[in-house]
């Protein structure tokens, strides 16, 4: 079984505040609808309820996982919707008001039709719900079990925990299988992650796909610098992004900042994502700001020095590609062997797997070796084991969205010494990543993401 998993399934585009509990919930209650409509049982159907269970009890309101929920059974899909129907689809209810479901049937819907229960975890998956379809006078008609396991995927209850992987013509399980058939081969990361891609999608498919998606990054990178305003929520977070955007503009015409432009990038996106807006999983939203941040970095900073001669913007382009790419391969490592959720190994399985993805897609853009890039990873998510989910209000903002900026400076510290090394290394990627599992399973359940530890309890809400 190989451990990669497709560009195109680590990367969606989607909605914020969360993939785990936003985006894959939206996804669990789409499937169950869908799922109704499959069954011929639609017709049927007078009322649905839904328990969030665990994680996704304990911060699903700061979250907006009850409107992700109500969303997905009105068919709305995370990726083509308006991310401003998804925001107040349960929020703003209205009392006596019909839904409709998979978007057709409509049935009677309240508020309290979605349960909260926190202190109740499912064996499966600290992020757990279940769905229920009930008939005339409450008779169950259906009832799933879904779990939101990190980064927008879904698994539901009865399927296998690791379900039959994709046949890849260059499968690996780990860092260093990954290197030794890049050795065999004679290819970069990059080449590697690309050959995959091209037995699932033809080469042209592959590249616009990529592209799209860094267009909807950097998109996402311009919407948050030229935003301004308060984050929804209870702590009235103000956006910064636009107004360092703005000193930035002022000071660059003395002398550029570029690492001040690269907190300002990922603030950008984490503010994005915290207003609900349009966010690209990288590879949860928690940590969404970091590659594009350190991408956007290299685009308007670095990528002239180090691409040479031709189109520039056909080799910027050629060149996000592969920091795309080579990411992907690095990500697919995490989330095989470790975890990429929050409520199952805290934030070093977010932010840090975003860390060491980027800090080898740098490296791999500057023209470092296969053995440079997987220091790189090492690097980035060696110092950020033991990180802990503890965000205040249950909101992604507070320390979500600067500790984004701070984890991009340190990607692009990891690849800068991976860079001045010759690849040689005491620690491997494999022991980190198999030391940020044990360390998640170790980790108190308050410090993943349930905002009962941390900065959580001991700052107060205002």
């Amino acid at each position: 079984m190989t451990a990669y998993v497709s560009a195109f399934d680590l990367f969606s585009i989607g909605v914020g505040p969360s993939s785990s509990h936003t985006v894959g919930p939206m996804r669990a209650a789409l499937d169950f609808a869908g799922r109704l409509g499959a069954d011929a049982l639609l017709s049927d159907v007078r009322r649905v309820t839904c328990t969030l269970y665990g994680s996704l009890g304990a911060t699903g309101i700061g979250h907006g996982t009850p409107d992700a929920v109500v969303a997905g059974l009105r068919a709305l899909a995370p990726e083509t919707c308006d991310p401003a129907e998804v925001r107040s689809a349960w929020t703003d209810f209205p009392a006596g008001g019909t839904l409709a479901l998979n978007g057709s049937q409509e049935i009677a819907f309240a508020k309290d039709d979605i349960v909260l229960a926190p202190r109740t975890r499912l064996p499966g998956h600290p992020n757990a719900m279940t769905l229920t379809a009930l008939g005339v006078d409450d008779a169950p008609l259906a009832e799933e079990t879904y779990y939101s396991v990190g980064g927008g995927f879904i698994r539901r209850e009865g399927e296998p925990t690791h379900t039959a992987a994709t046949s890849f013509p260059y499968a690996f399980a780990d860092a260093a299988s990954l290197l030794a058939l890049c050795d065999e081969h004679d290819l970069s990361i990059a080449e590697l992650a690309r050959m995959n891609e091209q037995s699932l999608r033809p080469e042209a498919d592959v590249a616009a796909g990529l592209d799209a998606m860094w267009d909807a990054m950097a998109g996402c990178v311009d919407a948050g610098l030229h935003a301004d305003g308060v984050l929804p929520g209870i702590l009235k977070v103000n956006r910064r992004a636009g107004a360092i955007r703005e000193k930035l503009e002022e000071a660059d015409g003395v002398r550029e900042m570029p690492e001040e432009w690269l907190g300002a990038f990922a603030l950008a996106v984490n503010e994005e994502n915290a207003a609900g807006g349009r966010v690209v999983t990288a590879p949860t939203n928690g940590a969404a700001g970091i590659l594009p941040a350190v991408a956007m970095y290299w685009w308007r900073f670095l990528a002239e020095a180090g691409l040479g001669e031709g189109n520039a913007v056909t080799d910027r382009r050629r060149g996000i590609r592969r920091f795309l790419l080579t990411a992907t391969a690095l990500g697919s490592l995490f989330k095989a062997n470790a975890s990429i959720s929050g409520a199952e190994g805290g934030c070093q399985a977010e932010v840090g797997s975003a860390c060491a993805m980027a800090a080898g897609g740098l490296t791999a853009v500057m023209g470092g070796t296969n053995r440079q890039i997987e220091n790189a990873a090492e690097i980035a998510m060696e110092h950020h084991l033991g990180l802990t989910c503890d965000p205040i209000g249950g909101l992604v903002q507070i320390p979500c969205i600067e500790r984004n900026a701070i984890a991009a400076s340190t990607a692009v510290t990891a690849a800068r010494l991976a860079l001045r090394g010759d690849g040689q290394h005491y620690v491997s990627l494999d022991a980190v990543v198999e030391t940020m599992r044990q360390t998640g399973i170790d980790m108190s359940t308050k410090y993943k993401e349930t905002s009962e530890g941390g900065l959580a309890v001991n700052v107060i809400e205002c």
